[in-house]
């Protein structure tokens, strides 16, 4: 049934292994309460293994996020902009000052509230690329980094590949690295707008929902790519399997997979959709803000 229980979450894909194979390290800690994973896939054959690129990737199991507290959120918050400054030093080699310079991109369809995550995250933005070039004195006296954004909507608004519209934004702003945001599929849902993944390894757009698109990595890119994204729907067919299998039912039976396959094109998303990711979003903007244009951000 694996195949009808798609999830963009290295740590379920993970999950299904009985243990941990040759070229793959899971790390576990506690930080502010929140219990952070972090799966690092070191060889060819474990990356083909979990169907994942080589790379790191950090999962925050955090609670539903619409529902933390103002301390819990900020403390969140500046959790996530620590990480963030954490892989971008670590890939780029460069301190995150002024001289930094960082391209945002929101992908997904703002019109789709589950899918809205990416676009209503680079509006909350605050852009500081064109300070450093019009108002130098200001730029020097905030102290941030070069931050700008786009949200580049989908192929069948534009016509136009995601992954070609940010090249060509890419070319022209030459940026240190990419951090590219976008909603997630999750297997459990349990971890439903309740898990934060964060990944040096690029992402492929709607590859959870089984609607590949080309990739936005380092190769196509030119420059690192960090993912970072919040499961928001989750395939019908895993609601159903898991209350078949709550129920004791034989999930490998033939004719229920026929069933299945029938409507595996159908995803779910909580009826507070609109809420949920509208919080994500200030999240994101928020942390995002922390990491990169602190000296312009409300930090109480």
């Amino acid at each position: 049934m694996n195949n009808l229980t798609r999830s963009d979450l290295a740590c379920e894909i993970a999950e299904k292994e009985k243990s941990l194979c040759a070229g793959m390290e899971w790390k576990t800690r506690e930080v502010a309460g929140f219990v952070i994973s972090e799966l690092i896939i070191e060889t060819k054959a474990a990356a083909e293994r979990l169907g994942k690129p080589c790379g790191r990737y950090l999962t925050l199991e955090c609670g539903r996020i619409d529902r933390l507290s103002a301390e819990d959120n900020r403390a969140l918050s500046h959790l996530l902009a620590g990480e963030l400054r954490g892989a971008v030093k670590r890939l780029t080699q460069k301190a995150i000052d002024s001289k930094l310079s960082v391209f945002v991109a929101g992908l997904g369809n703002a019109d789709l509230t589950s899918d809205s995550i990416g676009p209503q995250t680079v509006r909350r933005l605050t852009a500081t690329r064109h300070l450093r070039q019009y108002e130098g004195e200001l730029y020097k006296a905030v102290g941030c980094s070069s931050l700008s954004a786009l949200a580049p909507g989908v192929l069948g608004q534009t016509g136009i590949e995601t992954s070609e519209l940010l090249r060509g934004a890419v070319n022209a702003t030459h940026p240190d690295v990419i951090v590219v945001i976008d909603a997630l599929t999750a297997r459990n849902c349990d971890r439903l707008c309740a898990t934060v993944q964060l990944s040096d390894t690029g992402i492929e757009p709607g590859s959870g929902v089984g609607n590949h698109r080309r990739a936005i990595t380092y190769k196509s890119m030119g420059v690192p790519v960090i993912a970072l994204g919040v499961p928001t729907v989750v395939n019908s067919a895993t609601l159903v399997c898991d209350a078949l299998g709550e129920a004791g039912i034989d999930l490998e039976d033939p004719r229920l997979r026929e069933v299945l396959e029938k409507g595996k094109s159908f995803f779910v998303s909580p009826k507070e959709s609109d809420l949920i990711c509208e919080c994500i979003a200030q999240l994101f903007a928020r942390a995002i803000g922390l990491a990169f244009a602190e000296g312009l951000m409300d930090t109480e």
